[in-house]
């Protein structure tokens, strides 16, 4: 891809790595697949994107600014995140993820267009990653793209079967999720191009907001669906996702 402009490669992965979310989507919307096993696929993305977040993301803005511009955007980030999950779950957005439990419309007003956005405001913290992550050097990080495809799979999987069992349509379903595949190459794109060229410590501080946004979504959404069908096996399948994307980055993934 050498001779491809880079701001077109960072818009192309963080479509590949947000269309995992239509493949999950197809797999859970056309088949049956058991809870335990959602759950389990769940509970290793996302020990492979608090790796991820760790080793890439977190140490990278301490190291290009320093502690008090990572420190502020890590807190600033899960704190926005946190505010406006808060918001959109008392809109009937609390469930997106979960395959059983998810309102119908008639059961809360509002509830289809809250599961929009919610799923939306998943999603584009770890696009505009891939897009920073290409800022420099032009190369992007595997490692993040790999642990967000590996994430989105079982996202889409789970949260599509719950809108099914919730009578959501599939043009519903597939435009939220075609749309927001489409959004994350877009943020991807806008997290390469609107951050070339500005300062370094301005960089640190956005990725450190991305990295804290993406940790309170994994602690509000993905990490207790996980355990609420894997139970005492959600732990040793989150370290053996964290453990897989730490080797991938040691090995120079």
């Amino acid at each position: 891809m050498e001779h491809i402009p880079v701001w077109l490669q960072a818009g192309f992965w963080g479509l590949v790595a947000g269309a995992a979310l239509l493949v999950g989507a197809a797999v859970g919307y056309r088949f049956k697949v058991p809870a335990r096993l959602v759950a389990a696929v769940m509970a290793f993305g996302s020990g492979v994107l608090i790796s991820a977040l760790s080793f890439e993301l977190m140490d990278e803005a301490f190291r290009t600014g320093g502690f008090p511009a990572t420190a502020l955007g890590f807190l600033g980030g899960a704190a926005v995140y946190t505010l406006a999950n808060w918001w959109l779950a008392h809109g009937g957005a609390r469930h997106r993820k979960r395959s059983g439990c998810q309102p119908s419309e008639a059961e809360h007003g509002g509830s289809g267009i809250a599961i929009a956005v919610g799923a939306l405001l998943d999603g584009i913290p770890e696009s505009i990653v891939i897009g920073l992550s290409m800022l420099g050097g032009g190369k992007v990080s595997m490692v993040a793209v790999t642990a967000i495809f590996l994430s989105n799979v079982p996202e889409g999987l789970s949260s599509a079967a719950g809108m099914k069992k919730a009578g959501r349509s599939p043009r519903y379903i597939f435009g939220i999720w075609g749309g927001i595949a489409l959004a994350s190459g877009l943020a991807a794109l806008a997290g390469f191009t609107l951050f070339e060229g500005v300062s370094k410590a301005m960089v640190a501080a956005t990725t450190a907001t991305a990295a804290g946004a993406i940790l309170a979504m994994l602690a509000d959404t993905m990490i207790p669906e996980a355990f609420e069908e894997a139970h005492d096996f959600a732990g040793l399948i989150t370290v053996a996702g964290f453990l897989a994307a730490f080797a991938l980055s040691k090995m120079g993934g």
